[in-house]
């Protein structure tokens, strides 16, 4: 728990909205939730749309009656910033994991990439990574995987809507990805480095967009510890006037 142990409690916190967040590195989407459920005294807090550690970036939070909303949240397209590797995989298909395997990227061409890149956008199968939140007989994958265990996943149905090529400097790729719910960018990468031949895994992930939110209308964990009841109670009047009447809800 993130949570200063000596601050005295508050009362408890009756207001009811969203709270964008700018999720740092290390903390959980669940760190997050927590956090803010301790240091402000609210009983219902939830998010929409779980980010990894290691991932930054938007993390929609819900408070009060607006938990209800979750669901209603967490199916929207998505829109991420990523950078893959080229020549690396992992055991997690991220940077976290263990190093499985090293590939020869230096044959591998600007053109090349982008055919490649190109080639995933549409409607297409994709298989969660072990490292998910995906459930399977009641059991979250990741947590087979921290038992050292790796059972058959079903392929599900996305779509990437978009992909663009940012940057290329091997052997990294910077990539912008709009998508569906339930879309996994580290898959997404390990399935490019399969085609290219050299294999891939997921450098760096970024959560720029979930539906009609956007990371630039999201509040810092640092700003948010500053705060009382009253600064949080103004950010969700604020949001609400502002965004909750655009989206017709």
């Amino acid at each position: 728990m993130r949570q200063n142990p000596d601050k005295p409690r508050q009362p408890v916190f009756s207001q009811h909205g969203v709270l964008l967040v700018d999720k740092p590195k290390t903390w959980t989407s669940f760190d997050v939730v927590n956090f803010i459920r301790a240091r402000f005294n609210i009983p219902k807090v939830g998010h929409c749309g779980t980010l990894d550690p290691a991932a930054t970036g938007l993390l929609i939070i819900v408070i009060g009656k607006f938990t209800k909303l979750s669901d209603k949240f967490s199916g929207q397209d998505k829109t991420y910033e990523g950078t893959l590797i080229l020549g690396t995989e992992t055991d997690s298909l991220d940077m976290d994991g263990t190093v499985t395997a090293q590939g020869d990227y230096s044959t591998v061409t600007p053109e090349q990439i982008k055919n490649v890149v190109a080639g995933f956008v549409g409607e297409q199968q994709q298989i969660p990574p072990m490292v998910s939140a995906v459930k399977v007989d009641g059991k979250k994958l990741y947590e087979l995987a921290r038992k050292g265990i790796e059972i058959e996943r079903d392929a599900k149905t996305i779509t990437i809507k978009s992909i663009r090529i940012t940057r290329i400097e091997l052997p990294f790729v910077d990539i912008t990805v709009a998508c569906t719910k339930g879309t996994y960018i580290r898959t997404l990468c390990a399935d490019i480095g399969k085609k290219l031949g050299c294999g891939a895994t997921l450098f760096a992930l970024n959560r720029l967009k979930s539906g009609e939110f956007d990371l630039k209308d999201a509040v810092s964990l640092d700003t948010i510890k500053t705060w009382e009841q009253t600064e949080l109670d103004d950010s969700l009047r604020d949001f609400l006037l502002k965004k909750i009447a655009k989206m017709n809800l």
